[in-house]
């Protein structure tokens, strides 16, 4: 009969200890991945093939939640929210007669709304980034709508790719403003 040595079962001990680390660490890291697919939908998509890396996208991500827990972020008054809405209209009555103008004009109009409820306002970019972390559903409609609009500029869009492109401002104004009236037009 031989007796084992005490080496063995510290080897043993290690190897069992290392496999349970890297199953936590596995399982940790596909639950984060799995959370920020939830959190950000499509863009979560999007920054993976802007990134051509899942962990990189992911650390994008994450940083952007970050970023945007920085923010005093703040739902808008009830009469911030009404002005805002006639604002909204009368931009989508002017769509009727001059749509390049309308356009522009919600496009501002966003942007209002944005630093009105505390977002920074920089770049379109950064804009978007800022917004994906809480509207992520609505982040492709503006990147939809902005992408139409920068084309508008040099006249090469159709009546209807501008029609389009207010329906996505909507969708996202709705969204920012909190109106459900707006979301019904």
């Amino acid at each position: 009969m031989t007796t084992t040595s005490p080496t063995i079962y510290y080897i043993i001990g290690a190897i069992v200890l290392v496999a349970i680390i890297v199953a936590v660490v596995v399982s940790a890291r596909k639950q984060r991945s799995a959370r920020l697919q939830r959190r950000f939908g499509p863009e979560y998509e999007r920054t993976a093939r802007q990134y051509g890396d899942r962990a990189r996208a992911e650390q994008e991500l994450a940083d952007r939640e970050a970023r945007v827990r920085k923010f005093r972020l703040e739902e808008l008054p009830a009469g911030a929210r009404e002005r805002y809405s006639d604002e909204w209209l009368q931009v989508q009555q002017r769509f009727v007669d001059e749509p390049k103008a309308a356009l522009a004009k919600a496009d501002a109009l966003l942007t209002n709304v944005m630093r009105d409820r505390g977002y920074p306002i920089v770049n379109f970019e950064q804009r978007a980034a800022d917004l994906s972390p809480d509207h992520a559903t609505v982040v492709q409609d503006y990147r939809a709508a902005h992408e139409i609009s920068l084309r508008s500029e040099t006249g090469d869009v159709t009546t209807e790719e501008l029609r389009q492109a207010m329906l996505h401002y909507r969708t996202l104004f709705a969204d920012l403003v909190g109106n459900d009236e707006v979301r019904k037009q």
